[in-house]
């Protein structure tokens, strides 16, 4: 059993001494090592093997490049060494009783990092450009990833291939990695894979302002939202939460790469917004928290509420939340226009806002859940702060936007009143008497009004 550890030792020497050309010792090992069939022992010997031959590869500025060899060659070597050992690996599931699989797959995960050298090697190599990587290793791993049908496999060498390899090469290969994204087991946590991608690649155009034009001209953000899409489609029995976490990743990558495109923010919400319309009800906790994540991005990216009032897609995704997590979400926008001090100065934008935070100015359809008075005192002094920051100094629009706020706190009846209802007799006193004079006979017929009920 030694005696292939011992050849490999003696192999790796006779390069040394340079008697004989590397690529054909290195080529005669590697056929050596198909004699052990056996997938521990065949993965140990093969790991061995890339071990001692790591210093004797076929690179820029070997002491073995020869004129007749290339660097393709060292290339082909790890290959094919990866190759075998990636399906004596897959083998090992199928060895030993099925009640012991569980026993296996552990035994399997604590051996995937043998595998995984050879990639490491790969990247480790000078010679590798992108032209080399493009052409030949990348297509042969991802064949290796797809053919072998394994959803442990699968999942640790794609993760594998992001970690090792340049983002400049996945930006540049975009297109080929995520096209393999769809074809892979739907028990792969592929969604893992994507925003562990998608992480890198938002970290490679934060490094220097010159990377942003590469991203626009692969058209990072079409390949990446139309792979999302697919894998969504193809993996039928996706749980809701895997997919609201792709659009959270996707965004936030938008976010950081495409900061000043609002209309690729409100297609992933968009997107999301398909999504959410095919679940019945979203009942899962982490897929609420998911969809939360994602309308709490733009807030603090811009921190500026101005500018998520301009996505049309926003509140139909605050529409899909419980009640109780809309309250929730209105609130986060209301403290997020506080801490930055917005001043809304439109009455559109005003309109688009307080439907956002309709669950705090008037009962939901549906709300059944309890009102504690205390977060009910909070959340009406929250509403009454917000009206303090709607302004504007034409008198005109300023009326505009009294009478949206009025129509708005109105619907909330009377309970709400005496918190909404000073804060715009004072809004309206800012501008000037003649607003103050239409908000107090506003008041008065709704006094009237009330006192004649009873």
């Amino acid at each position: 059993k030694s005696i292939r550890y011992l050849l490999c030792t003696v192999g790796s020497v006779y390069i040394k001494s340079k008697e004989a050309p590397a690529k054909e010792l290195l080529q005669d090992l590697v056929e050596m090592c198909h004699g052990v069939q056996h997938p521990i022992r065949g993965l140990f010997l093969r790991s061995y093997l890339a071990q001692i031959s790591r210093d004797k590869l076929l690179d820029i500025g070997s002491d073995y490049e020869g004129d007749a060899d290339t660097v393709m060659d060292a290339v082909e070597f790890i290959l094919e060494n990866f190759t075998e050992m990636n399906k004596l690996w897959v083998r090992m599931q199928l060895e030993g009783p099925g009640r012991v699989r569980e026993k296996r797959e552990k035994e399997r995960s604590a051996l995937q990092e043998l595998v995984g050298k050879n990639l490491h090697v790969l990247s480790q190599i000078e010679g590798v450009d992108l032209e080399i990587y493009k052409e030949t290793v990348l297509p042969r791993v991802l064949e290796q990833v797809v053919n072998c049908k394994d959803d442990l496999s699968q999942y640790y060498l794609m993760d594998c291939i992001i970690q090792v390899f340049p983002d400049e090469y996945h930006l540049q290969t975009l297109e080929m990695l995520l096209a393999a994204c769809p074809q892979v087991q739907p028990t792969v946590d592929i969604k893992t894979v994507l925003s562990r991608l998608m992480d890198r690649l938002s970290k490679y155009a934060a490094s220097s302002a010159d990377v942003l034009t590469e991203f626009l001209q692969v058209e990072a953000f079409t390949k990446l939202s139309n792979a999302i899409e697919k894998v969504i489609e193809v993996q039928v029995d996706m749980p809701a939460v895997g997919a609201i976490t792709l659009y959270v990743s996707l965004l936030t990558f938008t976010l950081r790469v495409h900061p000043d495109r609002l209309d690729y923010v409100d297609q992933v919400l968009g997107a999301c917004v398909k999504k959410l319309s095919s679940i019945p009800k979203l009942e899962d906790s982490r897929a609420t928290k998911q969809v939360v994540a994602l309308l709490s991005a733009p807030l603090e990216k811009y921190n500026d509420t101005v500018t998520a009032l301009k996505i049309s897609n926003y509140p139909r995704v605050m529409d899909h939340l419980d009640n109780g997590t809309n309250k929730v979400m209105a609130m986060v926008i209301i403290e997020s226009i506080m801490k930055n001090n917005t001043c809304i100065s439109t009455a559109d934008k005003v309109e688009v806002l307080f439907e956002l935070i309709k669950g705090l100015i008037k009962d939901l359809d549906g709300a059944t859940d309890e009102l504690d008075e205390e977060d009910f005192k909070d959340e009406q002094n929250s509403v009454a702060k917000l009206i303090h920051m709607l302004y504007n100094n034409e008198p005109e629009e300023m009326l505009k936007i009294i009478c949206i706020v009025w129509k708005h706190t109105m619907a909330g009846g009377p309970k709400r009143l005496p918190f909404t209802v000073p804060s715009l007799v004072f809004s309206a006193l800012r501008v000037g008497f003649f607003l103050f004079h239409i908000v107090m006979f506003l008041c008065l017929i709704l006094f009237l009004s009330t006192t004649r009920k009873y």
